[in-house]
């Protein structure tokens, strides 16, 4: 773990890989979250790291709940990433507590042309967080995205700056259109991510398939007993 670390201090040593998620060797798993309001561009962020291309036409709108895998390369470990997405729409409880539980990072995007998307943070999304959340070790970044759009814009940078101080996250501003910011937004939370060994244990496949060792040996144990 110690050394995953210590690779992930330089933004050269992150190396992404197929996103198809078909290989099972991988050293650990982790599960991001894409949250914030309908329309503000979570898909296309998503979209565009996956493809690692700029997108050319409109993404449709996500309904329920979608996900992508991709794998990716660090400090000589390699990571599975497990990043979802919704509709935006989880407070009217179409999506419910299952989504946030085991969350390692979560990503919170607002427009940067649309104010409400930004209020709504604080109003809604940072809410949702603290009640669904189960990892006190959660890695959070927040992100303004469609900078592309400057002359529309109604989010200042600063203000943006300061509500991610307010909630001791990272804080970038991107464009999912022209990909600009789009890699540096997952590797700023992947790095973040690998810093604490917290997270690193939980997210280790070596830990979790002892644990499933270990219980599968008591439920067999458990049945020689009833037997007996």
């Amino acid at each position: 773990m110690d050394s995953l670390k210590r690779g992930e201090k330089s933004s050269g040593s992150i190396y992404m890989n197929d996103s198809s998620g078909s290989s099972s060797r991988y050293d650990y798993a982790f599960k991001i979250l894409l949250i914030g309001d309908a329309g503000v561009g979570k898909s296309s962020l998503l979209l565009s790291f996956i493809s690692d291309s700029v997108l050319h036409h409109d993404v449709s709108p996500t309904i329920g709940v979608d996900f992508k895998i991709k794998t990716m390369t660090a400090g000589g470990k390699k990571l599975k990433l497990t990043i979802w997405d919704t509709a935006g729409q989880e407070r009217f409880g179409i999506v419910t507590s299952s989504y946030y539980r085991g969350a390692h990072g979560i990503i919170l995007v607002y427009d940067v042309t649309r104010r409400e998307t930004f209020t709504n943070l604080s109003n809604i999304w940072a809410k949702e967080v603290e009640l669904h959340s189960t990892d006190q070790d959660c890695v959070k970044l927040l992100v303004g995205n469609k900078v592309d759009r400057e002359s529309e814009r109604a989010v200042t940078r600063e203000e943006g700056m300061d509500l991610a101080a307010k909630y001791k996250c990272s804080f970038l501003e991107c464009s999912a259109r022209t990909m600009e910011n789009v890699h540096q937004c997952f590797k700023e939370l992947i790095c973040k991510m690998v810093e604490l060994p917290n997270l690193l244990e939980k997210g280790s496949v070596a830990t979790k398939m002892q644990i499933l060792k270990q219980k599968e040996a008591q439920h067999e144990n458990s049945r020689g007993d009833c037997c007996s």
